[in-house]
């Protein structure tokens, strides 16, 4: 698992290189300040100041620790240099649902989804049902509240 390629997008890319570069250059240095101000008020075994600064030191190295195996793993996909018939990933999908209702997805790696913004993880019960469809075909996918259909409308590459 360690050396699969994370699949994403080059503004996903940029968002985490920003995050950690943000995590090393204000998080991490404040963290470790916190927790040399708390070593200075004495007794560490009692003192919460010191025990609530290690914690944050921890989940601040954990975080840019993941954030540098996602980085270091990355396959940065253009979009706009892909084409075929083909739903895959970074591809831009137009769906019409059951109720007649259009919806629009582009399918994106994990840590750059947002349906609100019609950006949906190749690997989410949707995503994986439209890996390798085509225009007029219909998909099923099962959510939690119910089994849901969609036919595929269009297919763009933007």
């Amino acid at each position: 698992m360690a050396s699969d390629k994370v699949p994403m997008l080059q503004e996903g890319h940029r968002q985490l290189d920003d995050e950690l570069r943000r995590l090393r250059l204000e998080e991490r240095p404040a963290v470790v300040q916190a927790i040399e101000e708390a070593r200075a008020h004495g007794d560490l075994s009692e003192n919460a100041e010191y025990h609530a600064a290690k914690e944050r030191q921890g989940q601040i190295e954990m975080a840019i620790a993941d954030l540098e195996d996602k980085l270091s793993r990355a396959l940065v996909i253009d979009p706009t240099a892909l084409s075929g018939d083909k739903v895959v990933f970074g591809a831009t999908v137009t769906l019409i649902d059951e109720d007649e209702k259009k919806v629009r997805y582009q399918l994106v790696g994990q840590t750059e989804a947002n349906a609100s913004v019609g950006r949906i993880s190749y690997n989410s019960p949707l995503g994986r049902a439209l890996i390798g469809r085509q225009v007029g075909e219909e998909v099923e996918v099962s959510t939690p509240s119910g089994d849901r259909y969609y036919e595929i409308k269009k297919l763009e590459f933007i």
